[in-house]
């Protein structure tokens, strides 16, 4: 396929895949991102079509430190720490629940894979922050692409069964064992203002330039991550540019300006699906098939050890049931999914919680990750 037809796909595809699940209701139940990897999956195996795999991997290697500062610039972590200190503690008891229990699966799971400990920092970044966290990981650790599209596929499945519980049977169950939600002293801040899209339609004038201005300053975070790296390794050390945007992404975060661009987070994650559009076009559904079940019992370990750990730990530390749904909401799925949830709880008082402690997951599911990892390391 000719390569300008092939970059024309990829980059349209995510906006397919966002209009889709806007206009179409009865497609709405399945996420963006996920119709992003089937429409990249049935790209990269439809016979005939000759797709350049190594312009699908420059996609992918650009796509997600890109995205990361976008994702970053609007959350306000002063207001996070001022105003919601059960959610920060509910949230730090998922992020240990999950630490644990990724240590554990890849000692299980060691001569199952010999990326095992690699797919445990991975997984400690999509379940304390989110997919761009485990893309991020991936990158720094140079996984094989083989074991992206596992992962990816299992985190998928698994997440997908732990989804239906909280739509139906969550709140029920827990709320058997788990203390009821406070009533709130004080109005809290509306969502937009948090995600930075402002009271009211922002003029287009006003948002191609807010969009503009995010997406430079990304470029140039990205370049002084490179930069960094050059100046301390003498070469491109992957995991030290992913550790400085993520880290330059939060300061920049402080600065009112930035944390209110229109439509910074919207960019980011139309990143994010550009990743998912492009490495499913490396996936060879063969592959999948015949090598994908440690891998699948891996992140579901994790995954499912981590949520039962986690309610526990909310148990004994009498957490209040919403706050325990929302952060655990937070941590597995990060913020998209905190709206749909919170009308689940017949909440709204837990959106603001819940958003900020998925954003502030972003931040710190790099460090969490590649700490593990690196730890776990043969």
């Amino acid at each position: 396929m000719n390569a300008a037809i092939q970059t024309l796909l990829l980059l349209a595809l995510p906006l397919v895949a966002i209009g889709m699940t806007k206009r179409v209701r009865i497609l709405d139940w399945v996420s963006p991102v996920m119709w992003s990897y089937l429409f990249g999956m049935i790209l990269g195996n439809l016979p005939g079509l000759g797709l350049d795999p190594k312009l699908s991997s420059t996609f992918t290697e650009i796509s997600v430190p890109l995205a990361i500062p976008l994702l970053l610039f609007s959350t306000d972590f002063n207001a996070w720490l001022r105003h919601a200190r059960a959610a920060a503690f509910s949230f730090l008891l998922a992020t240990v629940s999950v630490m644990a229990m990724a240590f554990l699966g890849a000692r299980i799971f060691a001569s199952a894979t010999d990326e095992a400990w690699k797919v445990a920092g991975m997984l400690v970044g999509v379940y304390t922050g989110g997919t761009p966290n485990l893309l991020s990981i991936g990158l720094a650790l140079d996984v094989r692409e083989s074991t992206y599209i596992l992962v990816n596929a299992s985190d998928v499945v698994a997440s997908g069964m732990y989804l239906l519980f909280l739509f139906t049977l969550a709140k029920p169950l827990l709320g058997k064992f788990l203390p009821a939600f406070p009533e709130a002293e004080t109005a809290q801040p509306p969502v937009e203002d948090l995600l930075g899209l402002g009271k009211g339609p922002a003029s287009r004038q006003r948002l191609a330039r807010d969009m503009g201005l995010g997406f430079v300053l990304s470029l140039l975070i990205l370049g002084a991550g490179v930069g960094i790296s050059q100046a301390i390794t003498g070469g491109l050390s992957v995991a030290i540019v992913i550790l400085t945007i993520t880290t330059l992404g939060i300061v920049a975060s402080f600065w009112p300006r930035l944390r209110h661009l229109q439509g910074s987070y919207v960019l980011g994650d139309y990143f994010i699906l550009l990743f998912s559009v492009a490495i499913g076009t490396l996936t060879d559904f063969g592959s999948l098939v015949q090598s994908g079940s440690a891998i699948f019992a891996l992140t579901a370990t994790v995954v499912f050890g981590a949520i039962v750990l986690h309610y526990l730990l909310a148990g004994l530390f009498r957490v209040d049931v919403d706050t325990a749904i929302i952060t655990s909401v937070a941590a597995v799925f990060g913020p998209a999914f905190i709206p749909p949830i919170a009308e689940v709880l017949k909440n709204r008082q837990v959106l603001l919680s819940g958003l900020t402690t998925g954003l502030v997951g972003y931040a710190v599911g790099n460090y969490l990750g590649l700490a593990l990892a690196y730890w776990l390391r043969p």
